[in-house]
């Protein structure tokens, strides 16, 4: 009988988007149950946040601080005083702020580096916010580090529940509802907001694209089903209508094109997804145009949504999943180009204003905006090499893969 203990779970990091598996969680929408050891892994599994393979994964371990500040060689991070170097400014604390700042870190541990957001910074994979309840995840699982420890880890001065108002270029400061702070070089890393279609007023529908409006979300679903309409049948949309299906509820789903994953072409995408979903409480209703959404039998009453064509829903929740957009304030207020985005250069990121760059969600490159998981951490390491005068590792923008995360039919699109 062998009684050898069993050696402790480890954590291996997609170097393309950064998810990171678990051996102990495994991936259960992947086929790999809980405890399923990386060695086990087959070679044709695919991350479930960016589509890349195994052989794209190493073992990871959170660096410590004093780890990063041996590996750059310099004495450690000093907090912006005045008449000293501001540093390096990041707005946004989602995936594109925090790999921004591990980037900088990793090159320079003196740089001060200050992180601005409008949240508590808490570090977590913002795709996981459509498929935890399938997951029975709860939101305290979704986040991986708090924002107050990985800012003690990276040295980073963290200004978290911090707005940040309007750009300053000509002084270098940033204004924000907590003051003003100085920059040497400014990243935005702000991501896009849900859009929201002119028929949908604003207090009737939700929209979820962070963690506080997930939380706002499964709070007022409670634990009875409930009747949701979900306003747009692509990617998010239709994750969303699988995750809360398998949640126990009624899900109305409802979208201009005539099949969901309009992007993508029929055969590919929505045919399999349409027949996985027969199994489950997804009514799927195409080629609709909403006119009106309105409460009826006045406060707490039930909702009905009207479409131009006559035809009429009723729900207890509508969550709109149109599309993001970029809010355009901060680019605006610097003067910055724009074009369906903040306009940055393909290969450095760079705006029009040579100290201000950005990343993510936020820019667009020839008017193509960026929002997939996986260009991330290659535009930090861009950003990063620039502005701290190492080896130029200029970006590179590829067609990436898309992995729509909806457990009854996971599909892998190009």
């Amino acid at each position: 009988m062998n009684t050898a203990p069993a050696a402790p779970y480890q954590q291996y990091i997609c170097d393309a988007c950064g998810y990171i598996y678990d051996e102990a969680v495994g991936d259960p929408d992947g086929g790999l149950v809980a405890g399923t050891r990386y060695a086990d892994i087959p070679d044709d599994w695919a991350c479930p946040l960016c589509g890349v393979t195994k052989a794209d994964f190493r073992l990871y371990r959170a660096p410590s601080r004093e780890e990063l500040q041996a590996r750059s060689g310099a004495a450690p991070a000093v907090v912006p005083r005045r008449g000293g170097p501001a540093g390096v400014l990041i707005v946004g604390a989602g995936r594109a702020g925090w790999a921004m700042a591990q980037a900088l870190r990793e090159r320079d541990a003196s740089l001060p580096i200050t992180l601005v957001t409008r949240c508590a910074g808490d570090v977590y994979d913002k795709p996981m916010l459509s498929v935890a309840m399938a997951r029975q995840l709860h939101d305290g699982a979704l986040v991986r580090e708090s924002g107050a420890v990985a800012a003690a880890r990276l040295g980073v001065r963290l200004r978290a529940h911090t707005e940040a108002v309007r750009i300053c270029p000509d002084t270098r400061t940033l204004r924000t509802t907590r003051g003003s702070l100085r920059y040497d070089h400014l990243v935005l890393a702000h991501g896009a907001q849900a859009c929201l279609p002119p028929a949908l007023p604003a207090e009737l529908c939700w929209r979820v694209n962070h963690l506080d409006a997930y939380r706002r979300l499964r709070a007022a679903l409670g634990d009875a089903p409930r009747d949701v309409l979900i306003v747009g049948a692509g990617l998010i949309g239709c994750e969303l209508a699988n995750d809360l299906a398998l949640g126990g509820h009624r899900i109305t789903l409802l979208d201009q094109a005539p099949h969901p994953l309009g992007r993508w072409p029929q055969a590919q995408a929505a045919e399999p997804l349409l027949a996985a979903w027969q199994d489950i409480n997804i009514r799927f209703v195409g080629g609709v145009q909403v006119q009106q959404l309105e409460r009826t039998g006045g406060a707490g009453g039930a909702l009905r949504l009207t479409t131009a064509c006559g035809q009429r829903f009723a729900a207890d929740l509508v969550i709109a999943a149109a599309g993001l957009a970029t809010p355009p304030r901060l680019a605006q207020s610097a003067g910055l180009a724009w074009n369906n985005g903040i306009a940055v250069d393909a290969a450095t990121l760079r705006t029009s204003d040579p100290r201000i760059h950005a990343l993510g969600d936020c820019i667009a490159i020839d008017g193509q905006p960026s929002r997939y998981i996986e260009p991330i951490a290659r535009q930090a390491q861009a950003i990063a090499a620039a502005l701290c005068g190492t080896a130029d590792a200029p970006y590179q923008p590829r067609a990436a893969l898309v992995r729509v995360k909806t457990t009854s039919c996971p599909l892998t699109l190009h």
